[in-house]
């Protein structure tokens, strides 16, 4: 391991994506004192490495998380002493400030039910299961920096606390050790000194911004599909489809043998949108009786829903989108009643592509224009299977960097990819070798986009974008 430069660390605050929800909100509260801080060290921490599977790593001052090979990260904390209601749990972890040590994806923080291991024992052949609930994620890490996560829905107290991270990125992170001493993981307890809070509500309150993560052109014969299922299952939120969800006719027995293994174990949280090929079942029957209700109304396919400070608009390009059209009609009433500061809306066919194999789609241009007339940020398609995003632009496709709706074409769902042909304007960044999944983070007046490759690949395009 290279010997450690003598810099003063800074502090970071790493992209979290909480996947906690309390029980209850606590909107009037009585006056409490000052909370107190508590900060435990690591009892144990080690990591496994599926390129060494009988290898313990134990006495490592580095703690690996990675996708290729796999890197699995564990914790284990004693917590004793806790006299009063814990008001936050904070896990900290420095990284490594080795060349490396740095990564587009931090890992997925997630609770394990087995407390009993050794960090002297534990192999990739023999490791704990990382089993439990989801705590939160980090995005990018730099070198030679601290990044928290909240765990308060898992630490209530005393007791030991074990804490496993993983990763879907080859792109992996490298975390300082308890045996490096004052940069090891600290688990940081405020507790409240005062009279409890008394809760006033059962509405839970935000646990963070909200993510919305998904693609379209989904599930084959081939293993695209699984690829991405895969990503899906560390990356917590809301998924959102764009068409041909099942290949190759989007029937009852496309969904049950292509969608339900991979992509179906995600469909209590999917707000999916129809394609093409799900109406080469008439009227799309299987693609509204498999999702139901989370389809929106049969026949119409078309619905919204509100995550944080953002109005989501699922929409459905197989049917009419002129210009007066009942859709078209449905969309600017939904969009004039939305108290939201921002808007995103999705469907299959992309107004604009640079694709080789489907051309840009002037058809769906009414839905644009309602879009644009109202202030909207973002659209999300699929249809062409591959991945593009595009610049802030106007109705017309010129560019509009203080009203311009940002395109993506997120068709890497899980079908064989496309070639591109003559690059349209304003198209900023393609991939067509790589699957993977489009995740978006909401904030209230902004958002992040991030491309997340499947395993084995590193493709990788994200950034920031504000609200109008």
């Amino acid at each position: 391991m290279p010997t450690r430069k003598a810099t003063t660390t800074v502090a970071l605050l790493g992209v979290l994506t909480s996947a906690a929800v309390l029980a209850t909100a606590l909107t009037d509260v009585a006056p409490t004192a000052a909370a107190a801080s508590t900060t435990f060290t690591a009892t144990a921490d080690t990591y496994v490495d599926s390129s060494l599977t009988s290898t313990n790593h134990g006495a490592s001052q580095q703690l690996g998380v990675d996708n290729s090979p796999v890197k699995q990260t564990m914790l284990k904390f004693d917590v004793s002493g806790v006299t009063q209601p814990v008001t936050r749990a904070t896990l900290r972890l420095h990284t490594d400030d080795a060349l490396g040590a740095e990564s587009s994806n931090g890992g997925t923080f997630r609770a394990m039910s087995d407390t009993s291991w050794s960090e002297t024992s534990v192999t990739y052949n023999n490791k704990p299961a990382i089993d439990g609930a989801v705590l939160g994620s980090l995005g990018s890490v730099a070198r030679n920096a601290w990044y928290e996560v909240d765990v308060t829905s898992y630490v209530k107290g005393n007791g030991t606390f074990a804490i496993g991270v993983t990763s879907t990125s080859t792109n992996g992170a490298d975390y300082d050790s308890r045996e490096t001493g004052a940069t090891g993981p600290q688990l940081v307890l405020e507790t409240g000194t005062g009279p409890t809070p008394t809760p006033t509500t059962t509405t839970p309150p935000p646990t963070g911004d909200p993510v919305l993560v998904g693609a379209g052109d989904i599930a084959t014969s081939g293993s695209g599909d699984t690829a991405t299922a895969n990503l899906l299952d560390g990356i917590p939120g809301t998924v959102f489809t764009t068409g041909d969800n099942a290949y190759p006719n989007g029937s009852a027995s496309d969904f049950s043998t292509y969608y339900e293994p991979t992509w179906g174990r995600h469909k209590a949280r999917t707000k999916p949108a129809p394609g093409n090929h799900d109406y080469n079942t008439s009227g799309a029957s299987a693609y509204y009786g498999y999702f139901g209700a989370n389809a929106g109304t049969a026949g119409k396919g078309y619905y919204s829903y509100d995550l944080g400070a953002w109005h989501v608009v699922a929409l459905n390009s197989e049917i009419s989108m002129a210009a007066g059209s009942a859709q078209e009609q449905w969309l600017r009433a939904d969009l004039a009643a939305s108290g939201k500061s921002c808007t995103l809306a999705y469907w299959h066919r992309p107004r604009w592509t640079s694709s080789s194999a489907h051309g840009p789609d002037s058809s769906t241009g009414p839905l644009v224009q309602a879009l644009y007339d109202n202030n909207a940020e973002v659209i999300l398609t699929g249809h062409n299977h591959q991945y593009e995003r595009f610049a802030p632009q106007n109705p017309s496709g010129q560019l509009d960097t203080a009203r311009g709706l940002r395109q993506f074409v997120a068709g890497m769902g899980g079908a064989s990819l496309y070639g591109f042909g003559t690059i349209q304007p304003n198209s900023e960044a393609r991939n067509n070798d790589t699957f993977g999944v489009l995740k978006l983070t909401l904030h209230a007046g902004s958002y992040d986009w991030q491309f997340v490759p499947q395993s084995g690949k590193t493709y990788n395009d994200s950034g920031t974008g504000t609200c109008h």
